[in-house]
């Protein structure tokens, strides 16, 4: 058999914040690829401006350096379990992978889901323990854990005997050694490895074309952008192929344009063949998992599994009282134009219409997919309400199953008491207990997804902010009776359309906690705070102070009242009820009662409570 000695193809996984992408910058900038002239910013691979602000990878991203002889297409996969959809397919697409752990963290319950994906794919895995030159690191225990993963999710012999490189990223050093004091300012080590362990491609150009789409791009100008491996034979600009649909059709089309990965850049190519990733445009339609093929020899490549949706929201046109101030974007056939393009590249998302013209289904993989999608959205200058996520039930075998999380927390022992307990109460079911040192503990536990809405704030406040918490899914299980969770406080309701004002909010602040500031407009059935009970509060937050001779007016200015709690959209997501929306615009996020004339809210309860 031969085999493509020029050409390697490598995909790096990692937790989240592991430094991942920070490892493809070096990699990037020591090899024989960037021209002097070129100036690589920090997380030069993160390109849209959530992942550049938050520090993640969202999208994958493909790039390829030349080491030496060799081309090495290096595919840069995001840490959050949300974005899994993307980690899944780009393992179709390599040979190989590089697993990033951190020197101090370890294993986290992000580096599990990622190193599953790969071992099922039977690929060569290399490991790298970055950030060794942090004080706190223990790179020999962290190569230890690593191991007992590969055995725990059952890697064969060859798997199991990985070698390990010890890096920091942030500094470009790396060596062979978990000495720090063997660091070589260079990432020779990492190159040399991969051209050394990981296996190059079969080189079987000339038999027919198999090219299988993993990811989708978008152009204005080209329209749909497949982009995949060649598994077999070659393509060429101009040659005209087959495109096997996902429900057995088969479409012609010509090839219109091919592009090839170089450093960051996408370059025009004539023709590629076995074992190159490439990005094809010139089909309308193409769709991840398709199979393009020569129209005389029709051979479609096994269809990749995407994992299903496992939480649902929600997504309406904003029909608040400030509806279209602020947004360019807020009629129904522009919001269901937009999700509708979100579709052409995420595939991990799915779309329904309801009953309501104004209102859509969206189903993601977690909460923080759908979040940044909504970011996008008011980034974008759209307008739109949002219903609390709720978690996608699902009948296996005749049981109704919901999605159970794998939680892992990392806590002060002090606080550990109040998390137990705090978890158990919304049905999570604690796996193991490791003290890891220096009077920390770190908790797993298996938790209804529904159990986890909501949760993040409650945590952090019983943790004073010490408690790191991470969550991945892992699997449906029977469905727990009752209600879990949610939010145990009520909310404070606006009664009024006006300003609020610093008068009103100090006779307000003993009832609970105030999310809005002064002069800040606000209308009726506006969530404006949390109430301390577990009721919801008509309060008014309008009245000024009665202005008479009697009373000086400048005493009003030396009235102090606590600085508002600001949610984020996350946390806004977070707290809504049943009965509530989260109004985003481009510049403000707002909550509301899904109904908002108070007297018509207390008969609509009256109601529910009869039907119950």
């Amino acid at each position: 058999m031969k085999y493509r000695d020029d050409i390697r193809n490598v995909a790096i996984i990692a937790h989240v914040d592991h430094g991942k992408t920070t490892l493809v910058d070096e990699l990037l900038k020591q090899s024989d690829t960037l021209d002097g002239h070129t100036q690589l910013q920090e997380r030069a691979m993160d390109s849209n401006a959530i992942e550049k602000e938050r520090g993640i990878t969202i999208l994958a991203k493909n790039t390829a350096v030349d080491y030496k002889t060799t081309r090495i297409n290096i595919m840069d996969t995001p840490g959050h379990a949300d974005f899994g959809g993307e980690v899944e397919r780009i393992m179709k697409m390599v040979d190989g992978v590089l697993l990033v752990v951190d020197a101090y963290e370890g294993t986290m319950p992000q580096t599990r889901f990622v190193l599953k994906k790969a071992l099922e794919q039977h690929l060569t895995p290399i490991v790298v323990v970055n950030k060794i030159d942090k004080p706190s690191a223990r790179p020999e225990h962290v190569v230890d854990e690593v191991l007992e993963l590969f055995i725990e999710l059952g890697a064969d012999d060859d798997q199991l005997d990985f070698p390990v490189i010890y890096a920091s990223a942030l500094n470009g050093t790396s060596s062979l050694s978990d000495n720090p004091d063997d660091q070589q300012a260079s990432m020779a080590p990492v190159f040399d490895t991969i051209l050394e362990h990981i296996p190059a491609p079969v080189d079987n150009s000339d038999e027919p074309l198999q090219f299988q789409v993993s990811l989708l791009d978008y152009n204005d100008y080209v329209g749909r952008i497949g982009i995949g491996r060649i598994f077999r034979g070659s393509v060429k600009v101009g040659d005209n192929v087959a495109l096997m649909k996902l429900d057995g059709t088969v479409k012609k089309f010509r090839v219109t344009k091919l592009f090839g990965f170089f450093g960051l850049k996408r370059l025009e190519i004539q023709e590629a063949k076995a074992g190159d990733l490439i990005a094809v445009s010139g089909m309308e339609d193409i769709f991840v998992g398709e199979t393009v093929t020569p129209f005389d020899h029709q051979d479609a490549l096994p269809i990749l599994h995407i994992d299903e949706p496992t939480l649902q929201m929600t997504f309406l046109v904003n029909n608040s009282p400030f509806a279209g101030r602020e947004g360019k974007f807020v009629t129904a056939r522009k919001i269901e134009e937009r999700l509708m393009a979100e579709l052409q590249t995420d595939v991990s998302l799915n779309i329904e219409p309801t009953d309501s013209p104004d209102a859509w289904t969206v189903s993601g993989r977690g909460e923080l997919h759908l979040s940044i999608l909504i970011e996008n959205m008011r980034r974008e200058g759209f307008e739109l309400q949002v219903s609390r996520p709720e978690v996608i039930e699902r009948m296996i075998e005749g049981v109704k199953c919901e999605p159970f999380e794998r939680v892992q927390i990392d806590t002060p022992e002090e606080y550990m008491g109040s998390v137990i307990e705090s978890l158990s109460l919304r049905k999570g079911e604690m796996q193991d207990m490791i003290h890891t040192g220096n009077g920390q503990i770190r908790l797993i536990f298996l938790a209804p997804a529904r159990g986890l809405i909501g949760y993040t704030t409650e945590f952090l406040s019983m943790t004073r902010g010490y408690g790191i918490m991470h969550h991945t899914f892992d699997q449906y299980l029977p469905m727990i009776k009752g209600q879990i969770g949610g939010r145990h406080q009520g909310a404070l309701v606006s009664i009024d359309t006006g300003k609020a004002t610093t008068y009103s909010i100090m006779s307000i602040e003993e009832r609970g906690t105030v999310f809005v500031e002064p002069t800040t407009d606000v209308y009726e059935g506006m969530i404006i705070g949390e109430n301390n009970r577990d009721n919801d509060l008509t309060v008014n937050i309008t009245k000024a102070k009665q202005m008479t001779n009697v009373r000086s007016a400048n005493k009003d200015q030396t009235s102090v009242i606590k600085k508002p709690k600001k949610l984020t959209l996350e946390e806004s997501l977070e707290f809504l009820n049943d009965d509530e929306y989260c109004e985003v615009t481009p510049e403000s996020i707002r909550l509301r009662k899904q109904i908002l004339n108070k007297s018509e809210r207390e008969k609509s309860s009256k109601k529910k409570k009869v039907v119950e």
